[in-house]
């Protein structure tokens, strides 16, 4: 029995990297197949209460189990930033590049110690039904902030955050070790297995 989703964005990057976690159990579909839906205002506070937001906003116009994610880089030595503003961190419309280039600058502006290039992605998501949450779950990987862009893979941030034990960036990473320990491979494994009990009773 393959399990049906929809995933609350209309980020093809996120929806193909959520589907490659998830596995060929699960049939995942986006926002993509579903123009009528209007553009959902991330205005909360924290990642949990976007992914939140998102979910039970979809999720009151679809038939259908929604997720929806929210998540970020929080750098120690940029007070956490850019955090819950990591997507529009160098303006609404900026490109990856736009908004790696931002946060390099401002490291450079700032000249943190070793460990103040601490870093961390965090990913809150949320399920829903009907309008109905029916579980959040987060994922974190710690690591650091590399001093340039470094490989091609992935999206966002991913070119300059380096995994804790490990030497390469995101963007370095074959996709199969990526999917394996990133903070939104954790938090869509959690998400999986709350998804096999509600649709086999358990």
């Amino acid at each position: 029995m393959v399990i049906e989703l929809v995933v609350a964005t209309r980020n093809k990057h996120k929806t193909r990297e959520i589907q490659h976690i998830l596995g060929p159990e699960f049939m995942v579909r986006d926002l993509g197949v579903h123009p009528d839906v209007p553009e959902i205002r991330e205005n909360g506070t924290s990642f949990e209460e976007n992914a939140k937001l998102k979910a039970l906003a979809a999720s009151r116009q679809l038939p259908a189990l929604v997720i929806a994610d929210d998540s970020g880089l929080e750098v120690d030595a940029l007070g956490g930033a850019p955090g819950i503003y990591s997507a529009r961190y160098a303006g609404a419309n900026a490109t990856d590049t736009d908004k790696i280039d931002k946060l390099l600058r401002e490291l450079a502006r700032v000249r943190p110690a070793e460990d103040g290039r601490r870093a961390r992605f965090r990913c809150f998501v949320a399920l829903a039904r009907n309008g109905n949450l029916l579980g959040t779950f987060e994922g974190i990987v710690e690591g650091s902030i590399a001093d340039e862009v470094r490989g091609d893979s992935g999206f966002g941030y991913d070119p300059i955050f380096i995994p804790e034990g490990l030497k390469q960036t995101f963007g370095e990473l074959p996709t199969e070790v990526k999917d394996t320990i990133s903070h939104r491979a954790k938090a869509i494994r959690a998400l999986a297995d709350r998804l096999r009990r509600i649709e086999f009773g358990d």
